[in-house]
């Protein structure tokens, strides 16, 4: 399962003179996207590596660390992956969506 963070800097570009906002929303929307996609990748390796340590302490053997990594490494990529799908098929919806409506404004004209 992935992390997702949700933050909202409150007010809209409307609120300040210029697209000041604007850009800000998008630098901060964009940071927060990059650190999700660290914290996705992280989280599955380190929780299957140390759970990986304690069974092979537990057990007395020297296989389950190395093998829950990369676990952990694939599951990181899947969530990665997942994330990532999720990102662009969004814009690709809004694109169509503007292009339908430059094509019903030009049917008016």
């Amino acid at each position: 399962m992935s992390i997702i963070l949700l933050l909202d800097f409150g007010g809209s570009s409307a609120d300040w003179e210029g697209d000041t906002l604007k850009y800000n929303k998008t630098v901060y929307r964009a940071l927060v996207m990059i650190t999700q996609f660290g914290v996705n990748m992280l989280v599955p390796i380190f929780f299957c590596s140390f759970a990986g340590m304690f069974l092979d302490r537990k057990l007395g053997t020297n296989i389950w660390m190395v093998a829950l990594f990369f676990v952990g490494a694939l599951a990181g990529f899947t969530n990665v992956f997942r994330f990532a799908r999720k990102i662009y098929e969004v814009p690709a919806q809004t694109r169509r969506r503007s292009k339908r409506i430059r094509g019903n404004d030009e049917e008016k004209d």
